[in-house]
């Protein structure tokens, strides 16, 4: 288990006063303050930062849309707020960390490492202490409200995501980041890699099942003229092909 992150001073992107990391609001100027991690190092910085002042990389821009239709957490049921990150857009639960994706967007993350960077800045799960543990439960699509479908994304992360096939996927704190992971780890090569060879495998067992049928067939018509000798050896070769 990862130790939590001690904090640290930090600026408030508004007034530009120390502020220590684990503060929600700027006890200079009242502004609200929320940490997320920068995109190249993951140190924290408060969301509106312009650059991380750890690194020195440039923050990603994040701006709030004014989106009426967000739909409520699939957790915790209370309204999503819908954000612009660079030029991504996801629907974040201010108290659990969790968001929603549209399926196009989701392509994008996984395809473009910089949605990638830009998107594993804001959902840095040590920023939200009130994120769900995953259990194996079915959560209601914040779109249609209809339950979700579990899946393991690739087939072969262990990470666990919901999906609804029309809108989206819903994932908890820690689960978008653990993807990111697997996708630069070669994760989505190898699956890949698994799925061609599976298609393979089961393509040669479709040609042997044939050239089966087909020696079935051959016997079968033969027997249509032979003795009973001839019947009795097409019976032991189904008996065999079954047993």
């Amino acid at each position: 288990m990862n130790e939590p992150q001690k904090p640290e001073a930090l600026n408030c992107p508004n007034c530009g006063g120390a502020v220590m990391s684990d503060r929600t609001q700027c006890e200079f100027c009242r502004s609200r303050l929320k940490t997320v991690g920068c995109p190249s190092c993951l140190g924290s910085m408060f969301l509106g930062s312009k650059y991380c002042t750890h690194c020195g990389t440039k923050a990603s821009e994040v701006t709030v849309v004014d989106d009426k239709e967000t739909g409520v957490c699939p957790r915790c049921r209370i309204g999503l707020q819908s954000l612009k990150i660079d030029n991504v857009y996801i629907r974040d639960c201010g108290k659990c960390g969790g968001f929603w994706s549209g399926i196009d967007t989701f392509e994008s993350i996984c395809a473009d490492r910089e949605s990638q960077a830009s998107v594993l800045g804001f959902v840095k799960s040590d920023a939200h202490p009130d994120s769900h543990p995953a259990t194996i439960s079915y959560v209601p699509c914040p779109d249609c409200d209809q339950l979700m479908n579990r899946s393991n994304f690739a087939r072969s992360s262990g990470v666990i995501i919901d999906i609804c096939k029309q809108h989206g996927v819903w994932f908890d704190a820690d689960e978008l980041p653990k993807i990111i992971a697997f996708i630069r780890q070669g994760g989505m090569a190898r699956a890949r890699e698994k799925e061609k060879i599976a298609i393979e495998d089961e393509r040669m067992k479709l040609k042997d099942d044939k050239r089966r049928l087909d020696l079935i067939e051959r016997r079968a018509g033969i027997a249509k003229y032979d003795d009973v000798a001839e019947s009795s050896r097409l019976g032991k070769f189904i008996e065999l092909l079954f047993d």
